[in-house]
């Protein structure tokens, strides 16, 4: 009786995730597909499947947007910057929420998930004049800490999560043996803690590398970002170059994909943990 009943569980498991990979992925493929068919193909109807690829939509991009390659690079840069910044201050107030206790820890968690929750147009218009005075407008920097103060409320608690499962134990070993509290956090906790600090940058990199409103405000030239190319693009006074929007767009979506494909075997185990402890 058990058997037929698991067969079917995971039948029905399997179709669900089938369902949703095509939900997610049919409109991307779309949007792929688009990039590499002539102008005249894209919106006809009924669809053409079968057609002969052409990369005139990305030489078009190339010649028509040449800044966007330049943009794209300054998205790298924010992205990474960004992610590697709140993923190591996510890994140690994680440490610090999961190990100690006191009032002011729990007014500043309040606050740190307060401002996640706060639009973020409400702080970048406040913020306008003081980067400004700092001499910050327009810079790499200035986006790094902003992407990075945005999310590190959200890393610092799915560090918490991870580190709350580790045994006080070791801790309590370590300092037996001499160990210091650096020295503890970095050679006992964030290598156990390692797949929830790969969990968190990741959150943290797909938002920095899709962000627009801070990179709109804050940048005109200089830390330019793709994402504000790609509206450019699509709201030219001459007409949308539709081939060249969907070349672009899935240009911005190889780094994503990239990284994802990187870290796929971490996020592997940090789901299953997930799913163990649910």
């Amino acid at each position: 009786m058990n058997a037929p009943r698991s067969i079917g569980a995971r039948l029905l498991r399997g179709l669900a995730l089938l369902a949703i990979a095509l939900w997610s992925l049919f409109p991307i493929s779309l949007v792929v597909m688009a990039s590499f068919k002539p102008a005249r193909d894209i919106f006809v109807y009924p669809p053409v499947w079968l057609f002969t690829p052409t990369f005139e939509n990305y030489a078009g991009l190339w010649l028509r947007w040449p800044e966007f390659f330049t943009n794209l690079a300054n998205s790298l840069a924010v992205t990474l910057g960004a992610t590697l910044l709140a993923t190591v201050v996510s890994g140690l107030a994680g440490y610090v929420y999961s190990r100690y206790r006191s009032r002011l820890l729990t007014v500043s968690a309040f606050f740190l998930i307060f401002v996640r929750l706060i639009p973020p147009i409400v702080i970048t218009l406040p913020l306008f004049p003081i980067v400004n005075a700092l001499r910050l407008q327009d810079t790499h920097l200035i986006l790094i800490l902003l992407y990075a103060t945005f999310f590190v409320s959200l890393g610092t608690m799915i560090m918490k999560a991870f580190i709350d499962q580790i045994p006080r134990e070791l801790d309590e070993a370590a300092l037996v043996d001499g160990a210091s509290q650096w020295q503890i956090v970095r050679r006992v906790i964030l290598p156990i803690a390692a797949q929830g600090l790969i969990a968190a940058s990741v959150f943290v990199f797909v938002f920095a590398w899709n962000e627009f409103l801070f990179a709109f405000i804050f940048t005109t030239t200089r830390a330019k970002t793709a994402p504000l190319v790609l509206s450019e693009i699509a709201g030219a006074v001459d007409g949308v170059e539709w081939g060249v929007l969907f070349a672009a767009t899935t240009l911005q979506l190889i780094p994503v994909l990239i990284f994802v494909l990187l870290v796929q075997k971490y996020l592997n185990h940090v789901l299953t943990a997930c799913s163990t402890k649910g």
